[in-house]
């Protein structure tokens, strides 16, 4: 019977310490999955999953495919993060530039080696900025998470924010008030489709930055540990309803998340008003610009990133992770 060979790998980002920060898993080689395949796999292992793929036309180096447990999304950021990374280890390859495409489009990737490690930078369209959502909707999400009315931000409206995926932002007026969220998470799935957001990121903010939590269950990730993508939208919120005053054009600032689920990581992101954002990462990310952000992932450093080799019968998926060595 023929066989179809895949490289499998874990890797933590936003972090250097092992199991801690937002995991990924990669799978190289897979050019003769089928998305069924992909999609059973995803399931299997039960996180994030970015498939790489050889190229299929001139526009482009690379394509990557993203599965939840549940189903396909066309952009992951952390998940983009963990397959150049592993890409550019693994398989040895140089540093440069380099455009992958998604099923969000074409995306600039430009992979830097900084301090004997790796840096991922990715160049996106800025995300959309969506309705705010009813009163109705707002009482309801309210009730699902287990926050009170007082407990907002008085300057946070809850607004629907898009990049490859939508996420709800719901600011509180004290990070000390993410300690005391109750979410029923299936209740949160039932809601998600009439909301129109496929996560809710909760965030306070600090003197220096902030602390968040994000819950997408209707993705099947109950709580995401650390959320590159949604710390982008983040950004051009903060920055849209007037509660980050940028310096010269720019503006920082630090997010710590994933504390809740004993998986922290940080997020240290930049923005420039004028052109570009970059937003660097160490366990963190990096991000710049309003227009057109870059962001940058400074992937993880002694990271655990290879866990296994899957071998894939064509006739089926068992057994599906056969640990050793490629």
């Amino acid at each position: 019977m023929a066989k179809r060979h895949c490289r499998l790998f874990h890797v933590d980002a936003f972090t250097r310490q092992r199991f801690c920060g937002n995991p990924a898993i990669v799978v190289l080689d897979a050019d003769e999955l089928s998305e069924e395949d992909m999609q059973t796999i995803a399931n299997e292992v039960n996180g994030e999953t970015a498939f790489v793929l050889e190229a299929e036309s001139n526009d482009h180096d690379m394509q990557v495919k993203y599965f939840t447990p549940r189903f396909p999304v066309s952009f992951v950021g952390h998940a983009t993060v963990a397959a150049q990374y592993v890409r550019a280890k693994a398989d040895g390859r140089p540093t440069g530039r380099l455009r992958q495409r998604t099923g969000a489009g074409i995306v600039e990737i430009e992979i830097l080696e900084v301090d004997g490690d790796l840096r991922v930078a990715i160049t996106q369209n800025p995300p959309s900025l969506g309705p705010v959502i009813s009163d109705q909707q707002r009482s309801q999400v309210l009730n699902a998470l287990g926050i009170s009315s007082p407990s907002l931000h008085i300057d946070c409206p809850l607004q629907i924010m898009s990049k490859g995926t939508s996420r709800l932002l719901i600011g509180l007026r004290s990070p000390d008030l993410l300690n005391s969220l109750k979410p029923d998470f299936d209740e949160l799935t039932r809601l998600t489709p009439h909301v129109g957001a496929e996560g809710f990121f909760v965030f306070g903010m600090t003197e220096d930055g902030t602390q968040s939590r994000m819950f997408c269950p209707a993705m099947g990730i109950p709580e995401d540990p650390v959320s590159g993508n949604a710390h982008g939208m983040l950004g051009v919120y903060l920055v849209n309803q007037g509660l980050l005053t940028p310096k010269a054009g720019r503006v920082g600032i630090s997010r710590a998340e994933g504390q809740w689920v004993r998986r922290p990581g940080v997020v240290a992101s930049k923005w420039s008003l004028r052109a570009k954002w970059r937003r660097t990462s160490r366990s963190s990310v990096t991000q710049s610009s309003c227009t057109k952000p870059t962001f940058t992932y400074n992937s993880v450093r002694d990271c655990p990133i290879e866990t296994a080799c899957g071998t894939v019968p064509s006739e089926g998926l068992s057994p599906l992770l056969d640990p050793c060595t490629p």
